[in-house]
C-alpha cells in the first residue's frame, strides 16, 4: 500500500471533548500496542551504552505526556535521575498532559521558568531568577517542536514518539536536522510501520473499542501515513545527522536511535 498524505483530524483544531477522549484512547493503545515498550527499549539501550546515571530529554509532541511519565517511572526504578521537558502545540492537549503529569501549577500557557542554560534570552521568554528555579521531573510546555526555543545542546536526548508520520518527507528531514542541534547524545524516533495487516487490524480494533470519530479516523490513517522499514532507513540516511540503528518492535513499530554525539 502506498503512503497516504491525507491529514489526520489531530492535525487541525477539534472540539475539546472529542480530543480528550481520543487522547485517552491513545494512552490505552500506547500501553497495549508497544508505544511505551518501544521508547523504553530504545532509551534503555542508549543509557546502557552511555553508562550514565542522569539525563535530560526533550519530548516533542508529547500528547498526553504519558510516555514522558512512563520514562520517569522507569528511570526512578533504576535510580537514574531524569529530567524531561515535554512540548505540545495544542492548548487542550498541553493541559491534559499537565494534569496527568501532576505539574504544579497544573498548566502553563506558554513557557515554564527554565534556566538560561536551556532557553536563550533572545527567545523572549519570561522566567524567574536562576536561584529560584527547581527542575521538576516533567515540565509541560505549550510550544511547537518545529522551532523549539532552546539553546543548542540543551538536552541529552530528543524524543519524537508517533509524531513523524504526520509530516511530509522534506519536513521530517528538516526536523531531524533541527533536533540534532539540540541533542548532545541522540535522537530517539518511535513510530509506526506501514503494512496492510497493521492498517486493517487497527481498523477492526478501533471499531470494536470506541465510537470516537477522531480515533476511528486517525488510528488507521496513522498507519497509512507511516513508512515501511526501508523507507524509514532511507529517511534517516538522507537526514545525515549521524550513525543510526533501527530496532523493529512488535507489532508494526520501529524505534530508531540517531547518534549525534559523534558529529564533528
Amino acid at each position: 500500500m502506498k503512503r497516504s498524505y491525507d491529514k489526520e483530524m489531530m492535525d487541525s483544531p477539534q472540539p475539546r471533548e472529542l480530543l480528550e477522549e481520543d487522547l485517552k484512547n491513545l494512552r490505552v493503545f500506547n500501553r497495549y500496542f508497544g508505544g511505551y515498550r518501544s521508547v523504553i527499549a530504545g532509551l534503555g539501550r542508549l543509557i546502557e551504552k552511555e553508562q550514565i546515571s542522569r539525563f535530560s530529554l526533550l519530548d516533542v509532541g508529547t500528547g498526553s505526556g504519558d510516555i514522558a511519565a512512563r520514562i520517569i517511572h522507569w528511570a526512578r526504578q533504576r535510580n537514574i535521575e531524569a529530567s524531561i521537558v515535554a512540548l505540545d502545540p495544542d492548548p487542550v492537549t498541553a493541559r491534559v498532559a499537565a494534569t496527568l503529569t501532576k505539574q504544579n501549577p497544573p498548566f502553563i500557557p506558554h513557557f515554564q521558568s527554565i534556566p538560561s542554560s536551556v532557553i536563550p534570552a533572545k527567545a523572549g521568554i519570561q522566567r524567574e531568577k536562576e536561584k529560584n528555579f527547581q527542575r521538576s521531573a516533567v515540565s509541560i510546555i505549550q510550544a511547537d517542536g518545529i522551532a523549539p526555543p532552546f539553546r543548542p545542546g540543551s538536552f541529552d536526548f530528543v524524543l519524537a514518539s508517533q509524531l513523524m508520520h504526520h509530516f511530509p518527507e522534506d519536513k521530517i528531514l528538516m526536523l531531524l536536522r533541527t533536533w540534532s542541534k539540540l541533542a548532545r547524545r541522540a535522537i530517539i524516533i518511535s513510530d509506526l510501520v506501514r503494512h496492510p495487516i497493521a492498517y486493517h487490524g487497527i481498523r477492526l480494533i478501533t471499531k470494536a473499542y470506541t465510537r470516537n470519530i477522531m480515533t476511528l479516523t486517525d488510528a488507521p490513517l496513522s498507519v497509512h501515513r507511516a513508512f515501511t522499514l526501508p523507507e524509514w532507513r532511507e529517511l534517516f540516511r538522507r537526514a545525515d545527522v549521524g550513525p543510526f540503528q533501527i530496532l523493529p518492535v512488535f507489532p508494526f513499530r520501529i524505534v530508531a536511535l540517531l547518534s549525534v554525539s559523534t558529529r564533528t
